[in-house]
């Protein structure tokens, strides 16, 4: 049998050519739902454009990283009338840039000229794996920079005299802290703003065209806060450090250093559940200062009792 349909109708290797989809995988969506039923014809069974249209419908929701288990109840939304163009446009919205910055393509040599001259295949390794660079495919001199932005920052802290392998890791360091603030900050807009339309079933097209609307809203406000955070807290430390190094500061002002500590995800939450987000920090130090005194009490104790062991040897 030829490609074309043959009395309004395909077999399922008629299906697979026209769709892209293998055999096996058309039968894999029918067991699960995702397809509807062929028309049984005799001893044949024969598909219809309808089941053209849902296979390329489920290749498009897949190739926007929706899950088969997503896609069916999107599916089924849009059987029942709903329609699917207010929840794509929302993905549309959520997938597109959240950086006004646009990528560039550098060579591998102006990329050695920029750091100093000297080609260092390991910091370029390293850049990769980062993602800073990304390599153009048939190029092997040839690299993507996402973020042009990040790339002049480590230029200029290497001419200023860091390392790259410095750099480098003070990024994997950084990374994790932002990641830290940007997840707590989509639980708590998730939480105080998205949670409506978040319930058993596919928000409707007017649902997720505000939805997609408030996306657009306050997806600059976590880089304007972290902006203004970060301003804040550079202009206090830098200002007591200068003060500490030029001998500067008086003895009132001294203040206890702190350091930072990074705690599994989970942990945080259990224990922002027990006292709330703003005493997490206080509570972690107030619970690590008792574990300390009380094994310093113990250090003490068994200490004493040592001695008290030798003394009464006869």
């Amino acid at each position: 049998m030829s490609d074309e349909p043959v009395g309004a109708g395909y077999r399922i290797e008629d299906l697979a050519h026209r769709s892209g989809a293998t055999v096996r995988t058309i039968r894999a969506y029918q067991d699960r739902g995702l397809l509807p039923r062929p028309e049984r014809r005799g001893r044949a069974n024969v598909y219809a454009d309808a089941h053209l249209a849902r296979l390329r419908q489920i290749a498009d929701l897949l190739d926007r990283g929706y899950t088969l288990a997503s896609i069916k109840e999107l599916l089924e939304a849009w059987d029942t009338g709903r329609g699917l163009g207010g929840i794509l446009g929302l993905v549309a919205e959520v997938d597109g840039p959240w950086t006004d910055e646009r990528a560039v393509r550098i060579s591998r040599a102006e990329l050695d000229e920029r750091f100093g001259g000297s080609p260092d295949d390991a910091a370029v390794a390293d850049a990769v794996e980062l993602g800073v660079l990304e390599p153009v495919p048939g190029s092997e001199d040839s690299f993507l920079v996402p973020s042009p932005q990040e790339l002049s920052v480590a230029v200029e802290l290497y001419a200023a005299g860091v390392p790259l392998s410095a750099i480098s890791s003070h990024l994997r360091e950084l990374r994790v802290k932002v990641e830290h603030i940007a997840e707590r900050f989509l639980e708590f807009t998730t939480e105080h703003v998205f949670a409506r339309y978040l319930g058993e079933h596919p928000p409707t097209d007017a649902e997720a065209a505000e939805a997609a609307s408030l996306v657009r809203r306050l997806r600059p406000l976590a880089q304007q806060t972290v902006d203004a955070e970060l301003a804040r807290a550079m202009r206090l430390f830098a200002t007591r450090h200068l003060r500490e190094h030029l001998g500067t500061e008086q003895p009132g002002e001294q203040r206890e250093e702190t350091s930072s500590v990074v705690l599994p995800t989970a942990t945080t939450r259990a224990v922002e559940r027990l006292v709330g987000t703003d005493q997490v920090a206080a509570f972690v130090a107030t619970a690590a200062e008792r574990e300390v005194q009380a094994r310093s009490l113990d250090q003490l104790a068994t200490n004493h009792a040592a001695r008290r062991t030798v003394d009464e040897t006869p």
